[in-house]
C-alpha cells in the first residue's frame, strides 16, 4: 500500500506579511519621531539611543514568540503568572518599587527601567487563554466559567491600581472581559463582575482629587486650559498646527517642553504637527492593517487556546491605540498609557513585539498547508 503526500489547502504563508510590515513602519516612525521629540534635551540621540537598545531586546521577543509553538505558550502560562504576580508585589515595596511624581510603578534592574503592569499584559492573556480551553466544558457555567477567572484576574489588577495605575487596569480589565464574551460565557454571568469593577474605580477616582481634577479639566477644558487641562490643549494646538502636510520634521514647537511628555503618552500630537493629517492617516491605516488582517484569520484558529491568544493580542495592540489617541484627541480624560511601537519606553515596547510576534506565529500557522498521508488501495 504506497503512500503519497498531499498539502491540505493551497493558501498562502505570506499573510503574516500584513502584521509584521506596519510593525515594522510604525517602529520606524516611532523613532524618527524621538529624534525629532529629543532636540530640546540637549542630546538629540538620547532618547533614540535608548529606544534602540529596547528595540533590539523588544526584536529578540517578537521574533521568539512568531517561531515558539502555540501550544508552548500555554505551558508557561501558569509559571508566567506567578512571576509577573511577584513583580507586581515587588513593585508597592517602597526602596524596591521605584517611585515617579506619586506613582511606584517601576523596578531598576541596572541603568534600565521596568515597568511589570506590562508585563501583566501578556501574562492576562496567557494565563486565560489557557484557562478558558482547559474548562471550556464549563464555559456556560457560573463559577468555573466566570467566577474563578474573573477573581484571579481581579488578583492581577489590585497591585496594578494600587501603583496606581488606572489606565492598564481599565485596559486589562476591557480586554479580559471581551475574551470571556467572546469565549461565550453568559452575559448574565460576568454582567455583574464588570459593574463591581467599573464601581470600584468610580469611586477610586472620586476619592483621588489629582484624578477628580483631570476628569473636571476633560469636561471643561476650555477653563482649564492653563491648569488641568493644559496638556490636552498643547495636544490639540499640535493638531491644528500640523494641517495636512504637517510643519516639517524638527520644526515643531511642541517639542519645546509646550507639551508635556511629548515623546512618550503624547507622541501622536507631536506626529500630528510635523506630519501633519497624512502622518496621523498614515498611522491609523497601518494601525487598522494589523487589525483586518488579523480578524480575518481569527475564523481559522483550530482550537479555544489559540483563538483566544490571538484575540487577546490583537485587543491589547488596538484597545491600547485607541485608548491613547481618544486621549490625546480630547475625547477621552487625560491618563498616561503609550502609543504601541511609537511611544518612548521599554517594557511597554517588549510586551507590544511579543503581541505582535504571538499574531504573525497565529497567522503563519493557521496558513501554512500542513502534509497529510493519504493511502493508495489500488
Amino acid at each position: 500500500m504506497p503512500e503519497t503526500e498531499l498539502k491540505s489547502g493551497q493558501q498562502k504563508t505570506s499573510a503574516w506579511l500584513a502584521v509584521l510590515m506596519p510593525v515594522v513602519l510604525l517602529s520606524a516612525i516611532g523613532i524618527i519621531s524621538l529624534l525629532s521629540a529629543g532636540e530640546i534635551r540637549g542630546n538629540a540621540y538620547l532618547l533614540v539611543e535608548k529606544q534602540l537598545v529596547w528595540m533590539c531586546v523588544a526584536l529578540a521577543a517578537g521574533i521568539f514568540t512568531s517561531f515558539a509553538p502555540l501550544q508552548f505558550w500555554k505551558k508557561v502560562a501558569p509559571f508566567a503568572a506567578v512571576i509577573v504576580l511577584v513583580l507586581l508585589v515587588l513593585v508597592l515595596i517602597p526602596g524596591i518599587g521605584r517611585e515617579v511624581k506619586g506613582s511606584r510603578r517601576w523596578l531598576q534592574i541596572g541603568g534600565y527601567v521596568i515597568q511589570p503592569s506590562d508585563m501583566a499584559k501578556a501574562a492576562i492573556v496567557l494565563w486565560l487563554s489557557a484557562y478558558m480551553q482547559i474548562f471550556q466544558r464549563h464555559i456556560k457555567s457560573f463559577f468555573k466559567g466566570v467566577f474563578i477567572p474573573s477573581a484571579l484576574i481581579g488578583i492581577f489588577l489590585l497591585p496594578i491600581i494600587k501603583e496606581p495605575d488606572f489606565g492598564t487596569t481599565a485596559l486589562c480589565g476591557a480586554v479580559a472581559f471581551l475574551m470571556l464574551f467572546m469565549a461565550g460565557v453568559k452575559i448574565r454571568h460576568v454582567a455583574p463582575f464588570v459593574l463591581i469593577g467599573v464601581a470600584a474605580v468610580s469611586t477610586l477616582v472620586a476619592l483621588n482629587p489629582n484624578r477628580m481634577e483631570r476628569l473636571f479639566a476633560f469636561l471643561h477644558r476650555e477653563e482649564e486650559a492653563l491648569g488641568g487641562g493644559y496638556q490636552l490643549t498643547q495636544a490639540i494646538y499640535a493638531f491644528g498646527a500640523g494641517e495636512w502636510l504637517g510643519v516639517g520634521l524638527g520644526e515643531g514647537r511642541q517639542q519645546y517642553s509646550f507639551l508635556p511628555e511629548a515623546h512618550t503618552d503624547f507622541i501622536f500630537a507631536n506626529i500630528a504637527e510635523e506630519w501633519g493629517f497624512v502622518g496621523t492617516a498614515t498611522v491609523l491605516t497601518l494601525f487598522f492593517i494589523i487589525f483586518i488582517a488579523a480578524i480575518l484569520n481569527l475564523k481559522k484558529a483550530p482550537n479555544m487556546f489559540e483563538y483566544l491568544l490571538c484575540l487577546g493580542a490583537l485587543l491589547m495592540i488596538i484597545i491600547q491605540t485607541l485608548f491613547n489617541m481618544g486621549v490625546v484627541m480630547g475625547l477621552l480624560p487625560t491618563k498616561g498609557i503609550s502609543l504601541p511601537f511609537l511611544s518612548y519606553g521599554g517594557s511597554n515596547l517588549v510586551v507590544m513585539f511579543f503581541f505582535s510576534g504571538i499574531l504573525i506565529n497565529c497567522i503563519r500557522s493557521w496558513n501554512t498547508p500542513k502534509p497529510i498521508k493519504v493511502t493508495d488501495y489500488e
